[in-house]
């Protein structure tokens, strides 16, 4: 099962969730000059080279590349493919959300063809009818969901914080996310069905992960927003159990400095990300 390969990942090379969300400002001098979606493909492509032995996983963020248009598609397609082609797990982050034939061409769209990952991001807010038409995707193990339970933003609380029940509302959305993957386990204990938890929310990490030690996790919020090590830290069982994405403070960390071997400096950053989380793992 694909859950578990992930879980493996974590165990042999980190739990680096490597963001592939690139802007224009993230491209460095030696890409300057070419077309935006063919310089993104690029450094994609350098990026991977150098960190596939040193991550978990690479997300990529579809917006970053819907907002350079049908080229920019084609270049999130490729980058996908690129990293399943060289051995890697991606988490494609559509965060879709709708139901009946809308929800299942999404889960065509992202779970097969041209923009197949292993991995997609939902949003179950709308409840089971916009995360059942996914679920015939994972019947063979070989592809798994990351449903959004309590978000980084600031303004989550608005929402995933309101009382439902005596809990917090995330804990009602973690339960049912619970249960949709409960007959999805693989050999490593955690289901193919797992949740996003904001590392900027601690509290909900540590409930979450109390409440649910079979849930795998997807912690964003690492770096420029502000978790660190001590937050993160909280979402891992036995030190496994999640992966933590950054983008900006890796995919950015060349920024300023001369040459063009802006790979080794991204490779650099994650390596400082990863023994950060282990020393607050230890």
């Amino acid at each position: 099962m694909v859950i578990d390969r992930l879980a493996e990942a974590v165990a042999t090379r980190g739990p680096v969730c490597m963001g592939l969300d690139p802007t224009p400002d993230l491209i460095p001098g030696s890409l300057a000059g070419l077309p935006l979606p063919e310089a993104v493909a690029r450094f994609n492509r350098k990026i991977v080279d150098a960190t596939l032995d040193v991550v978990a996983c690479y997300k990529v963020q579809i917006a970053h590349y819907e907002a350079m248009g049908v080229e920019g598609l084609r270049c999130y397609a490729e980058t996908l493919r690129y990293i399943r082609g060289a051995g890697g797990i991606v988490i494609g982050d559509v965060k879709r959300g709708d139901i009946g034939t809308t929800s299942a061409m999404y889960a065509a769209a992202h779970l097969s063809g041209e923009f197949e990952a292993d991995f997609v991001t939902l949003n179950p807010y709308l409840g089971f009818d916009a995360v059942g038409p996914f679920l015939p995707y994972l019947k063979d193990g070989a592809k798994g969901l990351f449903l959004l339970i309590r978000t980084s933003n600031p303004s989550a609380q608005e929402v995933q914080d309101v009382g439902c029940g005596g809990r917090p509302l995330y804990l009602h959305v973690a339960d049912l996310v619970h249960r949709w993957g409960e007959g999805l386990r693989g050999r490593s204990g955690f289901s193919a069905i797992g949740g996003v938890v904001g590392g900027t929310c601690p509290e909900a990490l540590e409930r979450v992960r109390g409440a649910f030690p079979s849930m795998f996790l997807l912690v964003p919020g690492y770096g420029a927003q502000g978790a660190g090590g001590p937050e993160v830290a909280r979402a891992f069982v036995g030190g496994t159990g999640a992966v933590v994405a950054a983008s900006r403070s890796i995919i950015g960390a060349h920024r300023g400095k001369p040459g063009a071997r802006f790979a080794e400096h991204i490779r650099k950053a994650v390596l400082r990300m990863r023994e950060e989380i282990a020393r607050c793992l230890a």
